[in-house]
């Protein structure tokens, strides 16, 4: 009434246009209207006439409409003699993908959104010349993850960064039984004469991931071109550095062993830690004094660490020809300080860990590898590190109909809409697995599907929504 320019009597005599109004409805009327809303129309600042809305969801199997009888409803409402119809669909992927026949459930999700024009029945499978949308949100640490060893080799990294912040260093649990001086098994060959502890320490770099297939292999693989002071941060990551103190010993010795020259280690070019530092120095017969106190330690074992694991990344994302040097550089600087190096590997680990779920469940290639990658970095390069952010990538249907050609969606929807601009009405009929507003719970009996998921026969809920709209014109 008060946004009616007609009602002379309220002696309004500039209405303001008031926002959407929408009442939460419990549900227990004849048609379980679950909201109200109503929205002013306008045309420009003048207020033309009102939407009103009205969205029911219903339990009652009998809901489950035929499409001509909803266009039907939908002609008569509104006067049309014309319709249109758009489809909506959208399935959940990571569910209907597995390793080892075992279904991948986290808290990550997998889905697609797929809609299209011109729909001929209810829950019909959309058509290969639809759009699609994948939308990503993935978690890092999957234990069944190919980058599983990575992710808890990141984790060391982090909580080394976190001691350097609180001063307090949370070590790992030994992987075995063996201690440093009971490692017995050379690293280096030729005329190095090492320390007997180093030549204990330095044992074969083995990769304790539990088998996967070729296939998945060959997404990453272990590089073979460790230096020393990536070999050094295996070792003390793994069995050996289980304390501060074993960290002070470790590097004492080594530092020992440079400076008298027992051993000339390799390492890469441009490698920025003060091992790597000291290293070099070494090769002149003269290295600086390093007093192994306070956080000097941590911090160095933590700077060979970032080194380590950035060319981790970097071998993968150039290797797969996903990303440039030039493209990586942000998130290999070591420009900025420890801690913001250390929150963009887990950008660069986030990134990975989706690339190789896209690769391992979805059997994605290069040409969908590619653009994903672009849109992961440029988003990280402008925001902090969220594993809960949904990135979308558009696709062909075809990409991954295999998934779920044979699986119910999460969500199917119809549009049926008549008119245009501000005139344009519309009536919506969707079903779903998940209740569609927040306060109509499961606990309402829902639809039972005696259909199966996934095969496993197991029983689900589905929920079946009618949002109606109508007009009332001012003028």
């Amino acid at each position: 009434m008060v946004q009616n320019p007609n009602m002379t009597h309220l002696k309004i005599s500039e209405p303001v246009v008031l926002p959407p109004l929408w009442i939460r409805c419990d549900g227990s009327d004849p048609e379980h209207t679950c909201w109200f809303g109503a929205e002013p129309l306008k045309a420009g600042s003048k207020i033309t006439g009102i939407n009103f809305y009205m969205v029911t969801c219903d339990a009652d199997k009998t809901c489950f409409a035929n499409l001509e009888e909803l266009k039907m409803a939908h002609k008569v409402k509104h006067r049309s003699s014309v319709v249109m119809t758009k489809g909506f669909a959208q399935y959940e992927l990571i569910r209907a993908a597995a390793i080892e026949d075992t279904i991948v459930e986290s808290e990550s999700n997998i889905y697609v959104d797929i809609t299209w024009n011109t729909v001929d029945k209810i829950l019909e499978t959309p058509p290969l010349v639809s759009a699609a949308t994948l939308n990503i949100a993935l978690e890092s640490g999957d234990p069944r993850s190919p980058v599983y060893q990575l992710y808890r080799e990141l984790q060391f990294l982090l909580a080394l960064a976190e001691g350097l912040k609180t001063g307090v260093t949370e070590w790992p649990e030994p992987l075995g039984s063996e201690s440093a001086v009971e490692l017995v098994q050379e690293f280096l060959t030729g005329n190095c004469c090492l320390h007997p502890f180093l030549i204990k320490l330095f044992q074969k770099i083995k990769c304790d991931t539990t088998a996967v297939d070729s296939s998945i292999k060959s997404i990453f693989t272990e590089r073979g071109d460790l230096d020393f002071a990536e070999q050094l941060w295996c070792k003390m990551r793994s069995k050996c550095i289980v304390s501060y103190q074993k960290l002070v010993k470790c590097f004492t010795l080594i530092i020992k062993s440079l400076e008298h020259g027992e051993i000339q280690p390799w390492i890469h070019q441009g490698s920025s830690s003060l091992l790597s530092k000291l290293i070099q120095q070494s090769y002149h017969g003269k290295i600086e004094v390093v007093s192994l106190s306070g956080i000097t330690p941590i911090q160095m074992l933590l700077e060979i660490g970032l080194d380590k694991m950035k060319k981790d990344y970097v071998s993968f994302f150039i290797g797969q020809e996903l990303a440039t040097l030039t493209y990586l550089d942000y998130f290999i600087s070591t420009s900025v300080d420890l801690q913001e190096q250390v929150h963009r590997v887990q950008k660069l680990h986030h990134m990975l860990e989706i690339m190789v779920s896209c690769t391992v469940l979805l059997q994605f290639k290069h040409e969908n590898l590619f653009p994903l990658t672009q849109i992961c970095m440029k988003y990280y390069k402008e925001n902090p590190l969220n594993e809960k952010h949904v990135f979308q990538l558009p696709i062909r249907p075809a990409l991954v109909k295999k998934f779920y050609q044979n699986n119910h969606p999460e969500i199917w929807k119809v549009d049926i809409s008549s008119g245009h601009g501000p005139k344009e009405v519309k009536t919506t009929w969707q079903v779903s697995t998940n209740p569609p507003v927040e306060h109509i719970t499961s606990n309402n009996p829902g639809l039972l599907s005696d259909s199966t998921v996934n095969g496993s026969g197991e029983e689900r809920t589905y929920f079946i929504t009618m949002a109606k709209c109508s007009q009332v014109h001012f003028t």
